[in-house]
């Protein structure tokens, strides 16, 4: 009698994405690290952060930092239009997990997307910090970038950064030792 193979091991991998874009880009974000889309509402400010941080809101009693990806990444501010999202998305370090709004363009559609079809970060020509790509997926559209979310945001990166900013006008005025 030959050994069966089940049907399972005939079907590639494959994982879930949403898509969105984002200054004018396509990107996806692994499924289970999304936890809701909401429509952009107006943010609460907070002084001396990073451009990118564009305010907190209120999600449920719990304050949540909301962060332009395309700054975030390095681009033009986002011009919030009637299509931009937040997507909340639980973002983990080696101490913690928070939630985190993302602002966006526009949310896409959740992919499916194989295994075979990741392929590994290119090596240049990229205008992406290369630790903030997972992957760059092989879709019918063409590539999407599949990004590192634990990465690009990165709590200890961002409270760095955040304490950098609330020094920068002491800074530029010689006022810190």
């Amino acid at each position: 009698m030959s050994p069966s193979i089940s049907s399972d091991a005939l079907l590639p991998d494959i994982g879930q994405y949403l898509t969105f874009q984002a200054a004018g880009e396509s990107f996806a974000i692994g499924i289970l690290s999304i936890k809701e889309i909401l429509e952009y509402a107006r943010l609460t400010t907070v002084p001396q952060m990073p451009a990118f941080v564009c305010g907190v809101m209120n999600l449920r009693g719990t304050v949540v930092p909301v962060i332009d990806l395309a700054q975030r990444l390095a681009r033009a501010p986002t011009q919030p239009g009637r299509r931009s999202c937040i997507v909340i998305v639980e973002v983990r370090s080696e101490e913690q997990i928070q939630y985190i709004g993302v602002l966006v363009d526009v949310v896409h559609e959740v992919l499916g997307i194989a295994d075979v079809d990741m392929l590994p970060a290119p090596a240049f020509g990229s205008r992406l910090r290369a630790d903030f790509i997972k992957h760059m997926a092989r879709t019918a559209k063409g590539f999407v970038v599949v990004l590192d979310i634990d990465k690009a945001l990165s709590i200890d990166e961002m409270a760095l950064l955040s304490q950098q900013a609330g020094r920068e006008p002491a800074d530029s005025l010689g006022m810190m030792d």
